[in-house]
């Protein structure tokens, strides 16, 4: 007999997304049947992404994995577990710890998806990752200029009077971000080499070349500096004040915009916003995945305090939302405690360079490197050589298919954790709100029954909710208690208004202001394009809610780049190192020197564009560098 109302039950998002959403769960007979967002948190306002609203066909996939599979045949619990432990061991006997590599990616968040570094800190050390391969050029740019990493809260945009949304497409990215925006009586200016639909949101749109926004930005210094716009005293506050003024006088505002590829009207129009103030700059993560791209953020860092808005209400210049700000994580000792580390967006190579000892086994947990790293082939084969590959997943991705052992885990509806945000200040509890199918463990399962194997009794002990407990900060504002109670909560930790007392946490007390130019890179007449794959409302990453589309990937250029193919003709794309079979699609909104495709295909469906893309890292930080591959139509 069927229930006549549905239970309504409360948790958290913990994918990749800047907005950590409070997501109500209408329940029926033990089923989840739809899933909206909650009224009653203040930035998820009721509504959810398209990608979360249509969450439910891949949480009931066919394809959800329930049973350990080992070299593709389904086995035991205990057969999975044994099987690991033993490959573990052996390696690290035969060859040390080093010869092991945890790989813990972002595909989910949350406090508790730590403890896997635990353990395999106390299992090694053993080789883990450093860098970033979204937001490391961005984090390490602010991280140097600033001494930290954070933003205002996200509802002081109201006293915004300009918002510059710098290589930042919220209608995507942050969905939860537009009704403030909407709410706020700013003017809006949006700066992206590709026009999207964020343009929609703002009066004035620059377009300038890929990659071209630090030249662009010097321009602006420059008409700062020209025009006495700058702050008065801003040299109390800052430092390398004569090497960044240098920098921008370098070469007149003409000279930088023509680099840029934009007017110096554009320029001097940028300045004026920053001028009149408040002006809040958001930061786009995608425009960091450069090889300036830290140098880009810098400079954009550096025109927000010379010209006042920093620490000011309405002000700030946005990257990230310190969402680990409220967790402490300190018993973990991470890179420091790492024998070696392979850099993110140099999986592959790397994995395969190492050696004395090499890398002989993998773990991988909340990623799918195959899908999501760039020289996809590369890093397939990097896994495909090694002896003993383990993928704790969801789902069948690129990465479990190149793996010795999967073992599933569970899904966002099944999580049991703590959840902090990146693109506002509020943390949030995921709880159950239905149990995982017979046959899934989540991840504190899978280590706790592995420790008992390997020798490490008792270093995971304990419920999810003592490890709560354990790791959100004493100092938060608010005990686990009172988020499962009264749901989400803001972080005491973060300031309204961020340096609002113009003190930095750099080794001078000041911001560090960048002195010196980056080389950017270049298309040429043989690859003429540059490939820009683009996260998409039907997609969180690689995790497609209603699966990929069917035939070739879709890629949009401006008619003039079309080599005369006809508008929905079939092509190739090809760089230097790889080439995809895909079909055209025309809009004279796009510049000429740029190709966009969607991000996250599947390498298994021909539809992955990393298996284009050459694995760079940035200037700092170690991101990579996604968004600077030469790629051609070729019909």
């Amino acid at each position: 007999m069927r229930s006549l109302m549905p239970e309504i039950r409360k948790t958290v998002c913990n994918r990749d997304c800047p907005d950590a959403c409070s997501v109500v769960a209408h329940i029926e007979d033990g089923r989840v049947v739809r899933l909206g967002g909650d009224p009653s948190h203040p930035v998820t306002q009721g509504f959810l992404c398209w990608r979360t609203n249509n969450f439910l066909p891949l949480q009931y996939s066919p394809e959800r994995l329930t049973m350990p599979l080992l070299r593709g045949k389904a086995v035991s619990w205990d057969e999975a577990l044994d099987f690991a432990a033993r490959e573990l061991l052996r390696i690290r006997a035969e060859s040390g710890p080093a010869a092991i590599f945890h790989y813990r990616s972002g595909g989910s968040l949350g406090a508790l998806k730590h403890l896997s570094d635990y353990f395999f800190e106390k299992l090694g050390p053993v080789t883990t990752k450093r860098g970033d391969i979204c937001s490391g050029a961005g984090d390490e740019a602010q991280m140097l200029d600033f001494g930290e990493e954070d933003s205002h809260d996200v509802f002081d945009l109201r006293n915004s009077r300009n918002i510059i949304l710098w290589g930042k497409n919220p209608v995507v990215s942050s969905p939860h971000l537009v009704p403030v925006m909407n709410e706020a009586r700013a003017a809006k200016l949006l700066i992206d080499p590709v026009w999207h639909k964020s343009a929609r949101l703002c009066e004035e749109f620059v377009q300038p070349r890929p990659g071209g926004d630090f030249s662009l930005a010097m321009a602006v210094a420059r008409v700062l500096f020209e025009r006495g716009w700058t702050e008065p005293g801003f040299e109390k506050y800052c430092d390398n004040v004569d090497g960044f003024r240098a920098l921008a006088f370098a070469h007149g505002v003409a000279g930088w915009c023509e680099d840029a590829d934009v007017s110096p009207a554009a320029a001097e129009d940028i300045a004026r916003r920053l001028h009149e103030g408040p002006a809040a700059i958001l930061v786009g993560w995608g425009m960091a995945r450069r090889v300036n791209g830290g140098a880009i953020v810098r400079a954009l860092d550096a025109l927000c305090a010379i010209s006042g808005n920093l620490g000011v209400p309405g002000g700030g210049v946005s990257y990230y939302f310190k969402r680990r700000k409220t967790f402490d994580h300190t018993f973990i000792r991470g890179i420091a405690a790492a024998p070696r580390t392979v850099l993110e967006p140099l999986f592959g190579p790397e994995v395969l360079a190492f050696r004395d000892p090499p890398i002989r086994a993998v773990w991988i947990t909340a990623g799918n490197p195959v899908a999501m790293l760039p020289e996809s082939a590369t890093v397939d084969r990097a896994l495909r050589t090694r002896e003993f590959v383990c993928v704790v997943d969801s789902w069948p991705t690129d990465s479990t298919r190149a793996a010795t052992l999967v073992l599933p885990t569970t899904t966002l509806l099944e999580a049991d954790d703590l959840v902090g945000a990146y693109g506002h200040h509020w943390v949030g509890v995921a709880r159950p709100v239905v149990p995982p199918p017979p046959g899934v463990k989540s991840d504190l399962q899978i280590l706790q029954e592995l420790s008992s194997r390997v020798g490490l009794d008792g270093v995971l002990d304990g419920s999810a909710r003592d490890w709560k407990e354990r790791i959100l900060r004493k100092d938060a504002g608010f005990t686990v208690a009172q988020i499962e109670s009264d749901g989400p909560q803001r972080s005491a930790l973060s300031p309204e208004v961020l340096f609002a007392d113009r003190k930095f946490a750099t080794k001078s007390g000041r911001v560090n202001l960048i002195t010196s130019a980056p080389s950017r890179s270049q298309v040429s007449a043989e690859y003429p394009l540059y490939l820009m794959a683009l996260a998409t409302e039907k997609s969180q990453s690689s995790q497609w809610s209603k699966g990929q589309p069917s035939g070739p990937p879709v890629v949009t250029v401006h008619p003039d780049a079309g080599q005369d193919i006809p508008d929905g003709g079939f092509a190739h794309l090809e760089s230097a190192i790889g080439s995809l079979p895909i079909q055209v699609r025309y809009d004279r909104r796009q510049r000429r020197d740029v190709a966009l495709l969607a991000k996250g295909g599947h390498l298994r469906d021909n539809r992955n564009a990393n298996l284009l893309s050459r694995a760079r890292a940035t200037d700092l930080g170690g991101g990579g560098a996604l968004y600077d591959e030469p790629v051609r139509l070729v019909r």
